[in-house]
């Protein structure tokens, strides 16, 4: 695993954490072994009472009663234990995915609180495939892995016990033979893990190398790159299947040693059950009885066993989905005083091993200050933003920021769904009245006319769809039902036109009012607004002022303001 990836849970910590997600179903799962002991010695007469059978008629005092009794407690006893099984495989289900289902919440939550760098880093594919793959194998595993693990691992001790305790010989013939299954089992445990360790990592390869395809599509089709993709994708998902053949080999071979154990078993209680009758130290009703035992106990053991396959497949996942579960997300650090929102002390920043994007950022924002970014593309506006929302952790230096951080940029997404979901997003318990409230300061009560079933209309893929200008208006509202004390719009307004501009900057103006605000400025009219500006070249600070002391120190600003108005005349480009 590389420093970058996400972490991977060892057996210790997801013990621990399995554990604690049992609190509350602790007493059903004492209940569980409870039946599960009982039926398994429910089932153990049968084996008895058939070498008692043996032994009457062997002695010739068998009569017709000894049948019928024998039979009736051979069947009350079938009853007993197959009741007692199934009773036990329901509490087990019961709590088992209870428990599971309270793992896929936290993962689930865990992951969307994950910062956005540590997402990056790691890839997309391996936290798409932990919340799909990994969580699907584990369900899927769950079914049959209750069942073998909640009623043969009773009968096992059980049944060893029964034999010990009834008939001593065979049980240390028996005890004999375990080394094989102990032998095979620590190949196993020193193989399978590794095997499917891979496998889950091949996935989580071609997952990413899926997920890259995707979302990188302009530029796949742009380039011409289709070819390529198409072989990378293909050589991940050839990794895949050269893994999943290994992982079946391990199986092959695991079932190999297993067919040894138990032709081992068998022949080692038919040899000692031979000597002692030849030497009269026991029946053949008690051999009868050791080996019904023997032949019960091997059928439960090999499903123990060769479950453990599919049990090394779900811990791998367990583990993976444990990791990202209990990632210790670091609190943001908050601004302490009441006069400034935010502090920036001296931060440096750089994507992985580049070079410096931010170097020495200094800066302070009052409270209820909104404040404007303005430079050139790539003078480090948008990572300035991105680092005082916390989205990517500093280099170097402190940053203080607000607990309530909102960050609307120009990609913007429509949520399948109504556009009263779109909107609780942001504040699950808002009225509608407070929905059509937001919508109206965002000046988008238009759009609420023109949507055919208002509130209730469904939006994004697959409903109606919605202009640039109409979806960042709903971002805007969004941000106004959040009511965050810290609004960072970074060029949120950026794709309008000409003629939406003044709709849009109305509504983000709106949208600011009362809070702090920062402004990646797309257009200067937006930085002129603002009570302070900021000019950023080559990751620096270099200009800090108001609008009316930039223009009169005649700086960059100035010259941006001056080469911005002569864009705006007539006749001329209106560009930002």
């Amino acid at each position: 695993m590389t420093d970058n990836a996400l972490p991977v849970a060892d057996a210790r910590e997801t013990a621990r954490e399995v554990w604690r997600l049992s609190r509350g179903h602790r007493w059903r799962l004492a209940a569980v072994a409870a039946l599960g002991i009982a039926s398994a010695a429910a089932d153990l007469i049968g084996p008895v009472v058939i070498g008692l059978l043996v032994d009457r008629v062997q002695a010739g005092t068998a009569d017709r009663g000894t049948v019928l009794t024998i039979t009736a407690v051979l069947v009350v006893s079938a009853v007993l234990g197959a009741a007692g099984t199934a009773a036990t495989i329901v509490l087990a289900t019961r709590a088992y995915h209870t428990i599971l289902a309270g793992l896929r919440e936290q993962l689930v939550a865990r992951a969307l609180t994950l910062p956005q760098h540590r997402v990056e880093r790691a890839g997309t594919g391996d936290l798409i495939s932990r919340s799909s793959d990994d969580v699907t194998a584990v369900a899927d595993a769950a079914p049959a892995m209750i069942g073998v693990l909640t009623t043969t691992a009773f009968t096992i001790v059980v049944s060893l016990s029964g034999l010990a305790a009834l008939e001593w010989p065979y049980a240390a013939a028996l005890a004999v033979v375990l080394p094989v299954y102990a032998l095979a089992l620590r190949w196993y445990l020193r193989t399978g893990p590794e095997v499917y360790r891979a496998e889950r990592a091949a996935m989580s390869a071609r997952a990413q190398q899926i997920v890259e395809s995707q979302r990188g599509r302009a530029t796949v089709l742009g380039f011409g790159l289709g070819e390529r993709r198409h072989r990378a994708v293909l050589t991940a998902s050839w990794a895949v299947a050269a893994q999943a053949l290994r992982a079946r080999t391990v199986q092959s071979m695991l079932n190999a040693r297993l067919n040894l154990g138990e032709l081992l078993s068998l022949a080692a209680v038919l040899v000692v059950g031979f000597v002692l009758i030849d030497r009269g130290a026991s029946t053949v009703g008690g051999a009868t009885t050791a080996m019904l035992v023997v032949l019960r106990l091997l059928g439960p053991v090999n499903q123990l066993m060769f479950m453990i396959d599919t049990l090394q497949s779900a811990l791998a996942s367990l583990n993976r989905m444990i990791g990202v579960a209990t990632v210790p997300v670091a609190a943001p650090a908050n601004a302490q005083d009441t006069t400034h929102a935010v502090r920036l002390r001296e931060v440096a920043f750089s994507y992985g091993t580049g070079p410096r994007v931010l170097e020495d950022i200094t800066l302070d924002i009052a409270a209820g200050e909104r404040i404007a970014v303005v430079g050139a593309s790539g003078a480090g506006k948008t990572t300035l933003a991105a680092v005082i929302a916390g989205i990517h952790p500093p280099d170097t230096g402190t940053v203080a920021r607000p607990e309530r951080t909102a960050v609307i940029t120009q990609e913007i997404h429509v949520f399948a769904g109504t556009l009263r979901d779109n909107l609780t997003l942001a504040a699950p318990g808002a009225t509608d009245a407070q929905l059509c409230a937001a919508l109206q300061t965002t000046g988008a009560t238009e759009l609420l006319d023109l949507l055919p079933d208002g509130l209730d209309t469904v939006v994004g893929t697959g409903g109606h769809p919605l202009t640039d200008a109409q979806a960042q208006q709903l971002a805007l509202a969004r941000l106004l039902l959040a009511d965050p004390q810290l609004a960072i719009l970074d060029e949120a307004t950026a794709e309008a036109d000409s003629a939406q501009s003044g709709l849009l900057d109305r509504a983000a103006d709106a949208a600011l009012t009362g809070r702090t605000g920062l402004v990646i400025a797309h257009r200067l009219s937006q930085a002129a607004a603002c009570d302070r500006i900021v000019i950023m070249e080559h990751g620096r600070i270099t200009e800090s002022g108001t609008h009316s002391e930039l223009i009169a120190a005649g700086g960059r600003y100035a010259r941006l303001w001056s080469a911005w108005q002569d864009g705006r005349k007539p006749g001329a480009n209106d560009s930002g």
